[in-house]
């Protein structure tokens, strides 16, 4: 327990000045966000602010690394929308629980390491298209009651929402020490108030008014036919999660110099999460934008998470009549400067520099994510795409050099892997009918990668056994030679003496000996 609550993580002594500070600063930029993603998704304004207060305290004090802000996050909130439009909030909570469940598990079996099989095309897709859902989503609120707004209301809803991006935009050139969507808000707000602007306010979605967050069982028929519903959900909601929360725990290792916990960090989003399932919030994980924000106020321990989460909690209990006047206008333009920050625009320079294929992939994981507002089936195609790409530049690299020693016998040099790939060309070097009878395949460059090159080698030794030829594998490494023999009686080929690979002259030994 000393390492969960240790305040330390990074070995320096705690600046309880710049922690309070950067906690305070996070807490004033999450609520905006946390009430837009949340409104967006038609779920009352309060499931997002519980989301922020409940995610952000557990991942403070048991996450994978300090400085890391965790909150109602835009990623895992689309993935959960089309559940709340088709079957209601309490639905939304049992998948938000599962996906608490399954984030659970994978950090118990320590699989957040694969979370580095995602290539970098497919982050990119994966930002941009979330970053175009964001942006899109923000037009809907120049509608009222389904139809685009006119007139003066269209007028000051645009010049509000205009002056909200001038502010944040301008802002940090006269100084960086407050975040300038935090006085974008506060100007816009009090411009509306003191001039009495008749323009769209939270108040006018929902009441935010409210107090600690109340524990909830959801109220669905526990049967096979609700666990279909919401298992997809679940499941892509804790991809997503796992996906933004260890990418952004790599990026704060990069930018700190030290090394997350990405098991642990998977534990404790999906105990945040479960919490949120029976606590009324909507869900999340690690918020990129926050997350810069707390470093760049030189938060360095854990501390300032804690404190960002206990002022949003205050926030709720105290602040509800002053949050519910903020103008919608003042949110929507955070947001549409929140989507042009998450877009990579970086990508956009080195396209030319990038392989045709990458390029293919990144465009087709934004596709996906823009069209089926499924960020988790986009990165998994996104990777299964470049997997199959790899694998069939791979399988071309295979070669094989033929020659013939002094005493007659035939020599096939490999080079590249054998694998499901390359083994059509493996097969088509060898000439079964014109070898002489002793054949040797040298493995010296290449390695057996799985059973398709296992099967590969059988039928091989199958066609120069009935032509009455023998055939030696020479120079397998050691992992080769315990996939050949763990493959029993499905291969049996005679391995040449190795001085270097003891195992194969053993297994060879004991083979005699049996």
């Amino acid at each position: 327990m000393r390492a969960y609550l240790n305040l330390f993580d990074f070995r320096q002594p705690i600046n309880y000045k710049n922690e309070v500070l950067a906690g305070l600063t996070v807490a004033m930029t999450m609520i905006p966000e946390s009430l837009s993603f949340a409104i967006l998704a038609g779920f009352p304004p309060l499931t997002g602010l519980y989301a922020a207060f409940i995610m952000g305290l557990v991942t403070a004090i048991f996450g994978g690394r300090p400085g890391l802000v965790s909150g109602g996050a835009g990623a895992t909130v689309v993935v959960i929308m089309a559940l709340m439009q088709s079957h209601g909030l309490d639905y939304v909570f049992a998948a938000v629980a599962l996906a608490g469940i399954f984030q659970l598990l994978v950090g118990l079996f320590r699989l957040g390491k694969f979370i580095g099989l995602v290539p970098q095309p497919v982050m990119y897709g994966f930002v941009n298209g979330l970053a175009v859902i964001i942006f899109m989503s923000q037009l809907e609120q120049f509608k009222s009651a389904g139809s685009w707004m006119t007139g003066t209301p269209l007028m000051i809803m645009g010049g509000l929402t205009a002056l909200t991006i001038l502010i944040v935009v301008l802002f940090p050139r006269i100084t960086k020490a407050v975040p300038p969507s935090l006085v974008a808000i506060i100007t816009v707000f009090l411009l509306v108030y003191v001039f009495h602007i008749d323009t769209r306010t939270v108040r006018d979605i929902a009441e935010v008014s409210g107090g600690f967050p109340p524990f909830h069982i959801p109220n669905i028929p526990f049967t096979i036919e609700t666990l279909q519903i919401i298992l997809p959900y679940g499941l892509i909601m804790a991809g997503v999660g796992l996906t933004e929360g260890l990418l952004t725990l790599n990026l704060v290792d990069e930018i700190t110099g030290t090394r997350g916990n990405g098991n642990r960090e998977a534990l404790a989003q999906g105990g945040a999460n479960i919490l949120n399932g029976f606590f009324t919030g909507m869900g999340g994980c690690p918020m990129i934008a926050q997350t810069l924000v707390n470093l760049s106020a030189g938060a360095r321990a854990r501390l300032s998470g804690i404190v960002a989460a206990l002022t949003i909690l205050l926030i709720i209990l105290a602040g509800a009549p002053i949050i519910e006047r903020v103008p919608m206008a003042a949110l929507t333009g955070v947001m549409i400067m929140v989507a042009i920050g998450t877009f990579e625009w970086s990508s956009f320079r080195i396209i030319n520099k990038m392989p045709r294929q990458d390029i293919f992939v990144g465009i087709i994981v934004a596709l996906i994510t823009i069209v089926l507002h499924n960020l988790a089936l986009a990165v998994l195609i996104g990777v299964i795409i470049s997997a199959l790409v790899f694998a069939w530049e791979s399988a071309k690299h295979i070669r094989v050099h033929a020659y013939w020693n002094d005493h007659g016998s035939k020599y096939y040099e490999i080079n590249g892997p054998l694998f499901f790939g390359s083994v059509t060309t493996f097969h088509e070097q060898f000439d079964v009918n014109g070898d002489p009878e002793e054949v040797v395949i040298d493995f010296r460059n290449s390695r057996v990668a799985d059973m398709s090159g296992i099967d590969a080698l059988n039928k091989l030794t199958d066609k120069y056994a009935k032509a009455g030829k023998k055939l030696h594998l020479k120079h397998l490494s050691p992992d080769c030679i315990a996939l050949l023999k763990n493959a029993g009686s499905e291969i049996d080929v005679n391995i040449v003496e190795d001085p270097s690979y003891h195992v194969a002259i053993e297994g060879k030994t004991n083979k005699a000996g049996n």
